[in-house]
């Protein structure tokens, strides 16, 4: 009896471990290295070197993400930086969730053509490899209407027209 309540307490204990470590992996999607690391995961790939996070770019992303509480709509800034914007509702509308959705668009590139397959977009993914780029500064808000907008910018600036991004 005693091996059995010892053992009831055990997985309780790690229950309430796992719970906890979940709690905060959900938190920790949106934290200046989660953007970094999201990124250079997908630079790693391709062989461009990392990105660098920049506190005064990620304050520029979050002056213009709060732009954008009232509407949360998918518009340029018109910043001197390389831009990404993403949009999404729910709790999976994270930092890491808007970079990976970003990524995603790697099968809309042709390198060898150096454009996007017909009818598809892939300027973000783009954007995200420039091996001109190197530091990088994100926000990420909840509008008004419980979507969240997600912006990340970047110095200098790619997509170039004509220019290969790696």
């Amino acid at each position: 009896m005693n091996i059995f309540k010892s053992y009831k307490i055990y997985l309780f204990s790690c229950f309430i471990i796992v719970s906890f470590a979940h709690v905060q992996i959900s938190h920790a999607q949106n934290s200046p290295q989660d953007y970094v690391n999201s990124h250079n995961y997908a630079r790693f790939a391709v062989g461009v070197e990392p990105l660098y996070w920049d506190n005064q770019i990620a304050a520029y992303a979050e002056q213009y993400a709060n732009e954008r509480i009232g509407d949360c709509a998918l518009q340029s800034s018109g910043s001197p930086y390389g831009e990404n914007i993403a949009i999404g509702s729910g709790d999976f509308m994270t930092g890491e969730a808007a970079v990976q959705m970003w990524v995603d668009q790697q099968s809309n590139y042709d390198y060898g053509t150096n454009t996007c397959v017909q009818g598809n977009k892939c300027g973000m993914y783009t954007q995200v490899v420039w091996r001109n780029s190197v530091h990088l500064g994100c926000a990420r808000v909840q509008c008004y209407n419980g979507s969240f907008f997600v912006i990340c910018y970047y110095d200098p600036p790619g997509n170039f027209y004509g220019e290969k991004p790696f």
